[in-house]
């Protein structure tokens, strides 16, 4: 995978990661439907649980709109596991522990907590059409009210 970022109006890179389903999923899966790919920093920290549950809570309506959702972060497979099946998430959770797809998409940065600098996850969602291209973003995101920007931003494709 080529460190080249993705860039808006432009084709996304298929890439291969695997899932709590237990199997590996790849973006091409979803040629056809609008896809949702969210980054977040961990499982189970307040935050992330609550986007988590928020996209859980409106999966039917991004069914309904023709939407996948699917979530990344560079947990391990076991982690994802065990915080999909607390939360009945009913979509999947890809584990990006070689951080190839969040630096393909940007989110791997430099972030500053309590004076501390580390590298992590920037929590951040992408739509992309149903021909793979990259058609918005959402960076630096805040938990509240952004899962119904993104069902706004659907129902305007």
């Amino acid at each position: 995978m080529s460190e080249q970022q993705v860039q808006l109006g432009q084709q996304v890179p298929d890439f291969t990661l695997p899932s709590s389903s237990g199997e590996d999923i790849s973006l091409s899966q979803f040629r056809g439907q609008k896809v949702i790919i969210y980054f977040y920093p961990k499982d189970s920290t307040p935050a992330c649980t609550q986007q988590a549950c928020d996209f859980r809570d409106s999966s039917s309506f991004f069914a309904a709109k023709g939407a996948a959702v699917i979530g990344i972060s560079a947990d391990d497979l076991k982690s994802h596991q065990k915080f999909a099946g607390k939360h009945s998430l009913p979509f999947p959770l890809l584990a990006d522990t070689e951080k190839e797809v969040s630096r393909l998409f940007g989110v791997w940065q430099l972030k500053k907590m309590y004076g501390r600098e580390f590298e992590g996850i920037v929590r951040s969602t992408f739509l992309i059409d149903e021909q793979g291209i990259l058609v918005k973003e959402w960076r630096k995101v805040k938990v509240g009210g952004h899962v119904d920007e993104v069902l706004h931003a659907i129902s305007e494709t």
